[in-house]
């Protein structure tokens, strides 16, 4: 029945009793009246009928004013008395519902067996917190009109917020004694015997509901809960074993039940509970979802300690494995595999359950974040460049992805389309500093790319003034100013802070030489470069250096002797580089 047909219904069903109510009182009063008071009353029946229309249309205020003439005609009318309190309620004000009390007292004290009007007081009641008035009218109501007795666990809910649990207990009895045990009475009952301190009363409760519905896994289930919650363990260890041992079917008792054993330190019970219920198709996706996400927390969390726990990560992946084969379709079967296989740092498989995941169904922003990371991890940057222009359509407003994508385009030496990502990325991350100096340090390789060195160096000194010993930024911005042999005199404080900073990196400690060499500092170039050979970690690039060092410094045999060995690490020297061994003369 929808709101307007009820509302027409209670309209005409009251509208019946203002006119048995009209009725006798033109009766009473007849003789007195005689045909003014014939009058009156349907002057009253006419008023009423008005209030009711507007009522219907929900303009309370015409439907107040035309039912408070009708009372003025009939000031020992209840229903009038009902219907304004009623109107009045509707509002917010507490003047309202201080008058809507004082209107349905007057119904109540005219009329004691319609149950709606107490129903409506102890609603009013209620609102004004005076919970202890609420109660008397619904204690009234039950005495006075037959039939009320559902109504007695609303009583009960009225003495729980009215502070008095032994009453709402006793009142839940009651229930009990018409209905039986039910979910809502024990559940209740539980809750407030435990507030109470009284334990042992709770847990009759819990038992109680078990003994009358013996069948009921969720009974059980939210029993066993309540007292773990409640530092009763083992009780609750009981209580889950004696229902699984009595039902067939118990996949949610069963998933609880692993994981109490687990909280006890029984890992064991609970891992052969969990391969059990992972293998039964009726237990709940969602809740072997969540065993899962614990496994994969747990193992992340010992990751970030350095710590291993090869059992654990077998196990949580034979679970994964049962997972996918009994949901192959589901989208976050492969999102928390994943992750699983990324925080047991299998890389391959959690990019290939990543990329089941997307082809399955969208995903969340953390999916293409962290299948970015991957590929960008292994260098798959045409991957990383296609992926996230496709995270793009989903995510338009993430400037890490604009991140990535200009971080691939810068490797692949597409300069302009990674400058292009690359800014939009930095537009995007105003209120997160660290990323903007980041995505600027980007920048400054991008812009020094296609040779807008203005740009790239501003990009630069922009990262650095976030971070001044950012040794990335340090190290790229001091080599290419020597590349250009503009600012020597800066990127030579720089390359110098980068090597204090840094004593034995040995690109870092190439970086300083090779600006010193451009100062003509040849000497100093020679003792930095010596340092980069004494670290074990030279490469062919510094050796050239170090051989052209040698060279401007007259050492021309130890100068081709340095490039033949750089020669020798690359297999096949570059064309200057060959052109120096045989010429015996360096081309700049």
């Amino acid at each position: 029945m929808n709101v307007v047909f009820r509302k027409l219904y209670i309209a005409l069903t009251l509208l019946l009793m203002m006119a048995t109510l009209t009725a006798v009182a033109q009766k009473k009063k007849k003789a007195e009246q005689g045909a003014n008071g014939s009058l009156k009353a349907r002057e009253a029946e006419f008023y009423f009928t008005e209030g009711e229309k507007y009522f219907i249309l929900e303009d309370y205020a015409k439907a107040l004013v035309y039912y408070q003439k009708s009372l003025d005609i009939l000031p020992e009318n209840a229903t009038l008395h009902y219907k304004i309190a009623e109107v009045l309620s509707m509002g917010n004000k507490e003047d309202d519902m201080i008058r809507a009390s004082l209107s349905i007292e007057q119904a109540l004290k005219y009329e004691r067996k319609n149950k709606f009007f107490y129903l409506l007081g102890g609603s009013i009641y209620s609102s004004l917190s005076k919970f202890d008035k609420a109660t008397q009218v619904y204690e009234t109501m039950l005495n006075e009109v037959p039939g009320t007795e559902e109504y007695l666990y609303e009583l009960a809910a009225i003495y729980q917020y009215a502070n008095k649990p032994a009453e709402a207990i006793k009142a839940y009895n009651r229930a009990e004694q018409f209905f039986g045990v039910s979910e809502i009475s024990s559940t209740q009952k539980q809750q407030l015997y435990r507030d109470m301190n009284k334990m042992p009363e709770a847990i009759e409760e819990g038992e109680k509901l078990l003994r009358a519905f013996p069948d009921e896994e969720r009974y059980a289930v939210g029993f066993a809960e309540f007292l773990s919650q409640n530092n009763q363990t083992q009780k609750a260890v009981q209580v889950l074993e004696n229902f699984i041992n009595e039902n067939s079917v118990a996949p949610n008792a069963s998933m609880l039940l692993a994981g109490v054993y687990r909280d006890l330190g029984q890992e064991e019970k609970a891992r052969q509970l969990l391969l059990s219920i992972f293998d039964n198709p009726d237990a709940d996706y969602h809740s072997k979802l969540i065993v899962l996400g614990t496994y994969n927390a747990e193992l992340n969390h010992a990751k970030a300690k350095q710590s291993t726990d090869s059992g654990k990560e077998a196990f949580a992946l034979d679970l994964l494995s049962k997972l996918a084969s009994q949901y192959p379709d589901e989208v976050n079967t492969y999102i928390l595999g994943g992750d699983l296989y990324l925080s047991t740092g299998k890389n391959v498989e959690a990019e290939q359950y990543y990329l089941k995941a997307i082809e399955l169904g969208e995903v969340n922003f953390e999916v293409w974040q962290n299948l970015l990371y991957l590929q960008t991890q292994r260098e798959a940057f045409d991957a990383v460049v296609d992926n996230s222009e496709k995270a793009l359509e989903y995510y338009p407003n993430q400037s890490m992805l604009y991140y990535f994508n200009g971080v691939a385009h810068l490797r692949k030496k597409r300069y302009k389309p990674a400058s292009a990502s690359l800014e939009q990325g930095k537009r995007l991350s105003g209120s997160n500093p660290g990323m903007t100096s980041e995505l600027n340090a980007l920048l400054g390789e991008a812009y020094n790319g296609t040779r807008e060195y203005e740009k790239s160096d501003k990009a630069f000194d922009d990262a650095l003034s976030f971070n001044p010993n950012n040794a990335i930024v340090l190290n790229n911005y001091s080599y290419y100013l020597a590349l250009r042999k503009a600012s020597l005199d800066k990127a030579e404080k720089m390359s110098a802070l980068l090597i204090k900073n840094n004593p034995d990196n040995a690109t870092f400690l190439d970086t300083h030489a090779w600006v010193l060499y451009m100062r003509q500092k040849y000497r100093e170039a020679k003792k930095i470069m010596e340092r980069a050979m004494a670290t074990g970690k030279a490469n062919a690039t510094h050796l050239e250096h170090y051989g052209d060092i040698l060279f401007r410094l007259g050492d021309v045999d130890q100068a081709v002797e340095q490039w033949e060995k750089a020669k020798g690490m690359l297999n096949a020297g570059t064309e200057n580089l060959n052109k120096k061994i045989a010429n015996r003369k360096i081309y700049e």
